[in-house]
């Protein structure tokens, strides 16, 4: 669930790339995304509506490989190909896979790195939040062109109003979010000032709308909690 856009600023794969960051992924989502493992969950029954019992899945921001391990877990016909560009979050994604990972092929790089497939369904999560619109629409743009037509694709991110008022209070709740689920309060803190000041957050509308421009139809929202949202689309023809 790393970055795994385009052109994402070099320090910012950089922290993702310290393997002391990379060891301890695992610990942070649970704490900042209320309903993390039911997201996951939520993410393989959306998938599997479409997607056929051997499906191949592109896995972009596979770092870390938790959305890898749950998706095989629930799926075991399934195969992956999972794309990160920070090299210590695809080893990470290698412990945490163990023997799931002779069904996944991992590859460092970007989304134009991904083999041109065609997959049966995609995931795009917590991943689309790096990009600004114009890196966001032609990697969603970059995944649609690897799915065959029809195919599901499930994205989840940050994604609230960024109204003057309402943003300071989403950034406020987030904060709260992870103190409340045992964050250390300075810790916590200082994840909301670095998702206020590096992450490219957009209203929800804009968010479907980029959706809508990268070639998916029937997108539904499906997951909203507090600060963040989920939608799954269709390829279209």
């Amino acid at each position: 669930m790393a970055h795994s856009g385009r052109h994402e600023p070099l320090d910012l794969v950089a922290a993702f790339d310290d393997p002391t960051a990379a060891a301890k992924y695992s610990e942070g989502p649970r704490r900042f995304v209320p309903g993390f493992d039911a997201l996951h969950r939520m993410t393989g029954i959306l998938l599997a509506e479409e997607a056929p019992h051997d499906a191949r899945v592109l896995v972009l921001g596979a770092g870390g490989g938790l959305e890898l391990r749950a998706l095989a877990e629930a799926h075991p016909g399934w195969t992956f190909v999972g794309v990160d560009p920070a090299r210590e979050m695809l080893l990470q994604a290698e412990r945490t896979l163990g023997p799931l990972m002779e069904r996944v092929t991992l590859i460092h790089g970007y989304v134009d790195d991904a083999p041109d497939g065609p997959f049966d369904a995609a995931t795009c999560l917590l991943t689309l939040h790096f990009l600004d619109a114009v890196e966001r629409e032609a990697t969603v743009r970059a995944i649609h062109r690897r799915l065959r037509p029809g195919a599901p694709f499930v994205a989840a991110h940050a994604s609230f109003s960024q109204a003057g008022d309402e943003r300071k209070r989403s950034l406020g709740r987030y904060e709260a979010y992870a103190i409340a689920s045992g964050a250390e309060p300075e810790m916590a803190a200082k994840a909301r000032a670095a998702v206020g000041a590096s992450l490219r957050i957009l209203d929800p509308d804009r968010d479907a709308a980029i959706l809508h421009a990268g070639g998916f139809n029937d997108v539904e929202l499906f997951y909203a909690a507090l600060t963040w949202r989920g939608w799954v689309a269709r390829a279209g023809y």
